[in-house]
């Protein structure tokens, strides 16, 4: 039986990236729209 290779992982990005220095940031995803924002308590939330 061959053995197969662990898939690679996933991609990092740092959320400071993604929100640019704002608290919240809109990311499209296909049709829809989420919001990403950064809580005082220093939490992402992600919301539809």
């Amino acid at each position: 039986m061959p053995s197969q290779s662990p898939p690679p992982p996933a991609p990092r990005i740092d959320s400071q990236s993604l929100l640019r220095g704002q608290v919240e940031v809109e990311i499209i995803h296909g049709q829809e729209v989420y919001r990403l924002r950064h809580t005082r308590a220093g939490k992402l939330i992600l919301t539809k």
